[in-house]
């Protein structure tokens, strides 16, 4: 990336102007990632600040019990597994909501949700597990899903109203298409809350790099400046790349532990680490719940 190129692209995502899927491909391939980062921190810092959030989660297996599962710190309880019927999924949210109270509670991908629907008709699939109590679909891969728009309508026609966008497992090189689809989809669908750019599924046949994670959430936040919340997954890609992905246009930290025993000493804490790690990095942290709500 020549200066003249990167001056101008400078002054285009200062004013806030969005950048085309030729300019991103051609970021895609560039060296100069530290320029890349610089033009995406730009981006969100725009529309967050130095505000860095973060989101502590309890993983509950849908067929384990609950009850001793769910700390009282989690903001958000998220059902893993893959339930064999509709209804085992429904009674498992239920159970979730009974334990949640006012808390939110997130299941499943949207690929379970088709697998349900080869039997149930979609809409039926949705309005059940709304009615059972659930608050958000936890994955929407956008390199799985057939037709993202046709899932997001579903969705929102069945009152849900939070969407979070997620990768399963696209390689780097497959990523930049996807991320533009997500922002032409956050244009049209108002409930499209989150992007989460890196891959759920880790290869381990083909080991992602640190260089490619942080080069996929710069070019994600650069795509789809409309999507407000750019996450990385902190259990799974852990505190390193979290920090570094800070300053490459990620502005949310999902899935936090939400256990607050600190066997090793306090500053080991899960809440202590996530908190340091973001003010070493520079910005502000400030807990979330599952909604999205800052929490004073």
């Amino acid at each position: 990336m020549t200066t003249s190129t990167y001056d101008a692209l400078l002054e285009r995502v200062s004013a806030g102007e969005r950048l085309d899927a030729d300019v991103l491909a051609q970021l895609a391939s560039t060296p100069d990632i530290l320029q890349l980062g610089m033009l995406a921190d730009i981006v969100r810092r725009a529309q967050h600040g130095a505000r860095v959030t973060y989101l502590r989660v309890a993983l509950c297996a849908f067929d384990q019990p609950l009850s001793d599962a769910v700390p009282l710190a989690a903001r958000e309880i998220r059902l893993t597994g893959k339930p064999e019927s509709l209804d085992i999924a429904v009674t498992a949210v239920e159970a979730g909501r009974a334990v949640a109270g006012n808390r939110t509670v997130s299941a499943f991908s949207w690929l379970d949700i088709e697998r349900f629907g080869e039997s149930v008709r979609i809409p039926t699939v949705l309005g059940r597990l709304r009615s059972a109590g659930l608050d958000a679909v936890a994955d929407v891969p956008l390199d799985r899903v057939s037709d993202a728009a046709a899932a997001v309508d579903a969705m929102m026609a069945a009152g849900f109203e939070q969407v979070r966008l997620t990768i399963d497992k696209a390689p780097a090189a497959a990523r930049t298409n996807l991320f533009v689809t997500a922002a032409r989809l956050g244009d049209s669908h108002r409930a499209i809350r989150s992007l989460s750019p890196l891959p759920a599924t880790l290869d381990g046949m083909r080991p992602t790099t640190g260089y490619d994670d942080v080069r996929s959430v710069a070019i994600a936040r650069l795509a789809a400046p409309n999507i407000p919340v750019v996450q990385v997954d902190w259990l799974r890609y852990g505190p390193k790349l979290a920090q570094v992905a800070l300053t490459f246009g990620a502005d949310d930290f999902d899935n936090i532990a939400a256990s607050d025993e600190a066997p090793d000493g306090r500053r080991r804490a899960p809440l202590e680490e996530v908190r340091r790690n973001i003010q070493a990095a520079g910005f502000e942290p400030a807990e979330r719940d599952g909604r999205f709500t800052p929490i004073a």
